[in-house]
């Protein structure tokens, strides 16, 4: 109880904590710069980050396209009429309008303000065109938005008006043909050669044919206007929308002509839906979740396909489209926070070893001071009251700086560095202390030294095997974890706590190994004493010693291993995800140009070939047919690959002189002799389901399906998960000649080649595709990060470098001027210096970069990093050698240049002062 109550507060001693404060100004400033510039860094990069959160998720539903709306479909109001007949309803675009009304209201305030305004779209069955020799398609189109349907200028006849004057009549259900009036765009005129007044010879599926008739051609007044993409064959024939071959027709309905629709098909064939397109501007990362939750309890809540009545049914894929965004912004999270680790890691051991310096600086000033009587208290709180106002204070201004180059600013991740810089200078000062003023000595009893030895290296063990054990569990966390959040609900931008492990493996096991590399350099040190030993240059002999004496310092070693590993992991990271964009690039497009040609130009595609091949410049060209979704069964399943019917050979020899994956398997498709049936195909699903020997059937209209065989797996086409490759030989023997509507160019003459095509074609260029890919924002954020960290992390190493060089060059200089008395020249104390220093560095510079590339190869796959490239599969780990090299020789020269500088530094010191030292 007394003991207690004669306890005190600790009493600062304010002169002293200025005035350590002035003599060790350079130390103390470093110590802030450091903070600081680590502060701004991690300050900035997650508010960064969520800004390139936001601009990523509206890039991405700006992609989507149409996968990104939100459809409302609803069944039509029964039509029977009173005589047993179908009864003609007048006001059905009235009812138009208020079926969209009631879409509207039920997407709720949060989804209907990321929407732009609604389009309803009333579609009639597919029909078949029966004149003509190739297959074609026609579709009755009705298109509405709150201002009405898109506007049109009629160049010939007039728009679509009812089929009889009389509203409301009663047909009956067996009646002829009931006639109907649309309107064509020119391109759709001038392709069926009709005009108004003619009838447009159609049926439907079972033949039953229409009585379909031209009211008047149209011109679009802004062919751009979004409505138009939900109905293109309203603008021109669309080719392979129905299926492999085909073209699809489109007439364009009018208020007036709408009812006349709903009565020249069965009751339930003419369908109507509402589209929803996302405003991109308005998603942003913190409303993806609950956007997306919004949509999945729409269609939760929709009404049954199969039950007839006027319920609503929401479909879309937008819930899909901000999961896929989320899960890419996650990724990206989760690979910044791995690279931050990194730089708290080594900033950490750098604000460790300059504590460690400015405690060596200060032991003579301390020690004095407990000789006056300072209590270890009071000598603490001095220290902790100078450490914590320099953290505190770089901090403030390391993010008040992020916070001018960033649109937030994120103080957790500054924490660490706080605490390090508060505490570190502290705890060193006061050990110091203690140690300069106990005066305890060596014990003359052996095993008591013994005892005390074996404690010191139990404690080693002890620390080092739980560095050994958290990397260990660390590694195994994130190889069967994985980096992204196990739940997508509830994500707020920040790590959740169980990520901070795996998040950790990379700086545990650059920890862990350079422990490992902190017991072997001592025995390889050693092992350079006894040959020197042996040899007859003194020299060596000097050096030697030097450094086994100091070999055994962990933290100048820990700094260098650390900083040097995690730039090396850095460069590795960066290179790969630059290699993954350009081979991502490459699937994308699938040669260094790709030409998809319309339907207008795709009887020209052989002359057009030959003139591209005839280019300056072109290596290759390969022409196929691409149909995406095409109809392929199987026994008991509809599935919609990409079809690609190519030249098999030709394609092989695309794909094996450019960075493409080889497809050995394309040999296969060889052209089917006689008596076989089946044509080969190779197969590639998302999925795996369709392994080799599964029998597929491509459906034809108006003949027999093609019954195809899967004969291997196919290479990823333009980055589809479901394709099916056919050789267009093999399929024309089998009675369906390919359509070529795609150019594949290679060569440096490429983009010329195909941008001068002179045809009416969409030209893709990689380069063009490999820029966008580069810009993006989390892309550009993660590579822009990567380089940066690495550029850090080499400072720090050479920071680090730097002060593990003046904490130990007192000792080294006051050994090498001792030697001088006794006839050292000061160039041979040069090389003395130089072997104490160099050893570690060079192992170091060996040791340090292969390490970081071991940690890359081990920890690559886990980041996620195709989901930022593009590719299909996680990239393969890159090294840049040069680069890594080229940061081994610049610690090297570092190293080199520290000892030039410190003997010009102490050229003025007196061998005299070092014969009186210790007097």
């Amino acid at each position: 109880m007394n003991r207690w109550l004669t306890r005190r507060w600790p009493a600062p001693h304010w002169p002293s904590v200025r005035g350590r404060g002035r003599t060790d100004a350079g130390p103390l400033l470093l110590t802030a710069a450091v903070i600081a510039v680590v502060a701004l860094l991690a300050g900035a990069v997650p508010a960064l980050l969520r800004a390139a959160a936001d601009n990523a998720v509206q890039d991405t539903v700006r992609r989507a396209g149409h996968d990104s709306n939100v459809l409302v479909r609803a069944n039509w109001e029964r039509d029977d009429g009173p005589t047993g007949g179908r009864f003609r309803m007048p006001r059905l675009a009235e009812d138009v309008d208020n079926f969209r009304d009631r879409a509207t209201y039920t997407l709720g305030p949060d989804l209907d303000a990321a929407l732009l305004p609604p389009t309803t779209v009333v579609s009639g069955p597919i029909l078949n065109i029966t004149d003509g020799s190739v297959p074609r398609t026609f579709q009755l189109t009705y298109l509405a938005g709150d201002g009405g349907g898109p506007d049109v200028t009629w160049i010939a006849g007039s728009a679509p008006g009812p089929a009889i004057p009389e509203e409301s009549i009663e047909i009956p259900y067996d009646g002829p043909p009931w006639p109907v009036q649309v309107g064509l765009s020119e391109a759709d005129a001038a392709e069926l050669d009709l005009g108004p007044g003619d009838r447009i010879p159609v049926e439907d599926g079972q033949g039953r044919d229409k009585d379909v008739r031209i009211s008047g051609i149209y011109r679009p007044a802004d062919s751009g206007d979004p409505a138009w993409r939900l109905a293109p064959a309203l603008l021109r024939p669309v080719p392979g929308a129905d299926g492999v071959g085909t073209t699809r027709f489109a007439g364009l309905l009018s208020r007036e002509s709408l009812p006349d629709a709903r009565l020249a098909f069965d009751e339930d064939q003419l369908r109507r839906t509402v589209h929803f397109a996302p405003e991109p501007d308005a998603f942003t990362w913190a409303a993806t979740a609950t956007l997306g939750d919004q949509v999945v309890k729409l269609k939760a809540a929709s009404g049954a396909s199969g039950v007839r009545d006027q319920s609503l049914r929401h479909e879309s894929q937008l819930d899909t489209v901000l999961r896929d965004a989320r899960t890419q912004i996650n990724a990206a999270s989760t690979q910044a926070a791995v690279l931050l680790a990194g730089i708290l890691t080594a900033t950490v051991l750098v604000l460790l070893l300059t504590a460690d310096l400015l405690a060596r600086r200060r032991t003579p000033a301390l020690s004095a001071a407990r000789q006056r009587g300072a209590a270890l208290p009071d000598l603490g709180a001095e220290l902790i009251i100078e450490s914590t106002v320099v953290s505190l204070s770089a901090a403030a201004v390391g993010l008040a700086l992020a916070r001018t180059a960033a649109p937030g600013v994120s103080w957790t991740w500054t924490v660490p560095v706080v605490l390090a810089g508060a505490v570190a200078g502290p705890a060193f000062g006061t050990l110091a202390a203690a140690s300069a003023g106990h005066g305890r000595h060596q014990p003359a009893n052996p095993a008591a030294r013994r005892w005390i030895l074996a404690t010191s290296q139990l404690r080693r063990a002890a620390l080092e095997a739980a560095v050994l054990i958290a990397a260990v569990a660390a590694f195994v966390t994130l190889h069967q974890r994985g980096l992204l959040p196990v739940a997508a609900d509830g994500d707020t931008g920040e790590l959740a706590g169980d990520l901070v492990l795996p998040i950790s493996a990379v700086a545990l096991g650059v920890l862990a190994g350079a422990l490992v590399l902190l017991r072997l350099l001592p025995v390889g040190v050693r092992f350079a004493l006894r040959q020197a030993l042996r040899s007859r240059r003194p020299l060596a002999v000097f050096g030697a010693a030097r450094a086994a004496a100091t070999a055994g310092r962990a933290l100048p070693l820990l700094v260098l291993v650390s900083a040097t590993a995690l730039a090396s992991f850095a460069l590795v990271v960066g290179t790969t995800v630059a290699r993954g964009l350009a081979d991502g690039a490459w699937n994308t497009v699938g040669a260094d140009a790709r030409l998809d040609v319309g339907a207008d130009a795709e009887a020209a595609m052989p002359a057009l070939a030959e003139r591209i091949a005839a280019a300056p410049g072109v290596e290759q060209v390969v022409v196929a047919q691409v149909t995406d979704s095409s109809r392929i069964f199987t026994e008991s399943t509809l599935l919609t690959p990409r079809l690609v019917v190519v030249d098999a050979a030709a394609f092989q020899r695309l794909l094996a002189t450019t960075p493409l994956p080889d497809a050995p398997a394309l040999a296969r498709l060889t052209t089917p002799g006689p008596g076989t049936v089946d044509v080969p195909v190779l197969v590639r699903s998302s999925d795996g389901g369709l392994p080799a020997g599964t029998r597929l059937q491509l459906t034809r209209d108006d003949a027999p399906a093609i019954r195809l065989a899967v004969v291997g797996s196919a290479p990823s086409v333009g980055g589809a998960d479901d394709v099916v490759i056919v050789d267009a030989a093999a399929l024309a023997g089998a009675g369906l000649p390919a359509v070529p509507n795609t150019v594949w160019v290679t060569g440096p003459g490429a983009a010329q080649a195909v941008s001068n095509s002179g045809v009416a074609a969409d030209v893709v260029l990689r380069a063009d595709v490999l820029r966008a890919q580069r810009v993006a924002p989390l892309t550009a954020g993660i590579l822009r990060l990567a380089w940066t960290t690495a550029a850090v992390l080499l400072a720090l190493g050479l920071l680090g470098l730097t002060l593990a060089a003046a904490a130990g060059a007192s000792e080294r200089w006051q050994t090498l001027s001792r030697l001088r008395t006794l006839g050292l020249r000061p160039r041979d104390a040069r090389w003395v210096a130089a072997g104490e220093l160099l050893p570690p560095v060079v192992v170091v510079a060996v040791c340090g970069p292969l390490l970081g590339a071991l940690l890359a190869r081990l920890t690559l796959g886990p980041l996620e990093l195709r989901l930022l490239t593009g590719q299909a599969v996680d990239p393969a780990a890159v090294l840049p050698w040069w680069l890594l090299g080229l940061m081994g020789v610049v610690l090297l020269a570092a190293a080199a240049a520290v000892v030039p500088v410190e003997s010009a530094l102490r050229r003025r010191d007196r061998l005299s002062e070092v014969l009186r030292a210790g007097e």
